[in-house]
């Protein structure tokens, strides 16, 4: 019989420590980074040959993460600035995943 290295009664670490879990969503919901962003940021590059055009902006008067898609209003005026933590999406869908909001025009 194979020895196996997977032991079936084990729970996961999420029912074991539901709190590990609440943390790592407060700490996204403060400004840190989760596993969105860090997926996002490694998409930004051109992973899979996907074009990223979605600007991720964050606001100078509020610190509100909104996000600006090709066609907006605001789009071709809007710089992205890595070193404040503003970043390229390739969907809407990681854009709203990272926790970012869509421009309003």
């Amino acid at each position: 019989m194979r020895c196996s290295y997977r032991n079936p009664q084990k729970r996961s670490v999420l029912f074991e420590a539901p709190g590990l879990l609440m943390g790592a969503l407060a700490f996204g919901a403060a400004g840190g980074m989760t596993a969105s962003d860090l997926l996002v940021s490694w998409n930004a590059s051109g992973a899979a040959g996907q074009s990223c055009k979605i600007k991720g902006n964050i606001s100078i008067e509020t610190g509100e993460r909104i996000f600006h898609v090709p066609g907006q209003r605001y789009y071709v005026q809007t710089k992205i600035s890595p070193e404040y933590g503003e970043r390229w999406f390739c969907s809407e869908f990681e854009a709203w995943a990272a926790g970012w909001r869509k421009s309003k025009t």
